[in-house]
């Protein structure tokens, strides 16, 4: 059983960019059950103007494959603004093909989550990554 009490996971500020309602919906609960601020949005340029309702964003969740802006442009927008250049972004994707991981790296994601993902496993992967980042 998760522990809800996790004060790491209560401070952190989210934002998950996907154009699929579970995909959106199922960790936005699961993480504001553990107390954090989650807002989502449904593509790219939904997520840009989220962004900024966030006083001190801790990470975005962010799909590639989305209509309007994509993943990988909204990551290049966001690599751009001295805001939001250092902000960690994990790909959260079903491109699992090789290569794939590779390629969001190269390109500037932090970290890569393939879906469907288990829960548990997506927090370990987050706190695993950003760890990397403040490490």
């Amino acid at each position: 059983m998760p522990d809800f009490h996790d004060s790491q996971i209560a401070s952190w500020q989210i934002l998950i960019v996907d154009d699929e309602p579970d995909n959106l919906h199922v960790p936005m609960q699961l993480f504001q059950t553990y107390g954090a601020t989650v807002l989502i949005a449904e593509d790219g340029e939904r997520g840009l103007q989220a962004l900024d309702r966030l006083s001190s964003p801790t990470f975005v969740l962010l799909d590639l494959s989305m209509p309007v802006m994509d993943g990988w442009e909204m990551l290049k927008r966001l690599r751009a603004d001295d805001r939001y250049r250092d902000l960690p972004v994990i790909a959260l994707t079903a491109h699992a093909m090789v290569g794939d991981a590779e390629k969001a790296l190269q390109a500037g994601f932090d970290g890569y989550v393939t879906k469907p993902f288990i829960l548990q496993n997506l927090i370990d992967d987050i706190k695993a990554i950003l760890s990397q980042e403040i490490g």
